[in-house]
């Protein structure tokens, strides 16, 4: 459902524009760049916060 959300969001852009996402459990952390990778959009940045989220920053392709 969180790449869903994600896919739905990058829809909506034009591209080159970027997108900053919060995520939650190993599941997303791991599903949500790779299958934004496989759509054709760029990781940016995935970095771990202090609250235990991951800070994901896609550019949209």
């Amino acid at each position: 459902m969180t790449y869903v959300r994600t896919r739905l969001a990058l829809d909506g852009m034009a591209p080159g524009q970027v997108l900053a996402i919060r995520l939650r459990g190993s599941d997303a952390v791991r599903n949500v760049p790779a299958s934004a990778i496989r759509q054709g959009h760029r990781v940016l940045l995935q970095q771990d916060a202090d609250d235990g989220t991951v800070l994901l920053v896609l550019s949209r392709g």
